[in-house]
């Protein structure tokens, strides 16, 4: 089944959609902050995307494009997308929604970082994720898994310096 991804729209509606969501946090709520002071304008880019049912949101994630230059991940650095927030409304799980928001991620051609929470490592590495090697330093205690665009070396893990 084939699901449409949108960029959520930064606005109080979809700060209501992500009341429903057990992830629900800071980033909202600095959205917010931001909705209220009036700074965030019309044009600007919402980093969040959702897939809809209905009027219903029922999975959402927010990508962010990391410029090679701050890149801790990759030899040689390079830009890639860092996924945060990916979650499926409990109803809505199995069915195919979070696959469907990984593969739009993927589009992109980037290497795409994560980390893993409890119990979902299967659900990445089913998604072609595999582990980095774990830095204390720079993980700080996440559980970062990469993914590779076909052609990317995956040798290309960095050591900290």
């Amino acid at each position: 089944m084939s699901y449409k991804v949108e960029r959520l729209k930064v606005n109080y509606r979809t700060l209501e959609d992500f009341k429903k969501f057990k992830e629900y946090g800071l980033q909202e709520l600095s959205m917010l902050e931001d909705l209220e002071g009036n700074i965030i304008e019309n044009g600007s880019q919402s980093p969040f995307y959702g897939i809809y049912f209905g009027d219903l949101l029922v999975a959402r994630m927010s990508l962010y494009k990391v410029e090679a230059k701050f890149d801790r991940y990759f030899q040689p650095s390079h830009d890639y997308l860092e996924l945060w927030k990916l979650e499926v409304l409990k109803d809505y799980q199995s069915k195919g929604y979070g696959t469907a928001l990984v593969n739009f991620a993927k589009s992109f051609n980037l290497p795409i970082k994560t980390n893993t929470r409890i119990k979902s490592k299967e659900f990445w590495e089913k998604m072609g994720f595999t582990s980095a090697q774990y830095d204390m330093d720079r993980d700080l205690g996440e559980n970062p898994v990469l993914w590779f665009p076909e052609g990317m070396v995956k040798e290309s893990l960095k050591e900290d310096e």
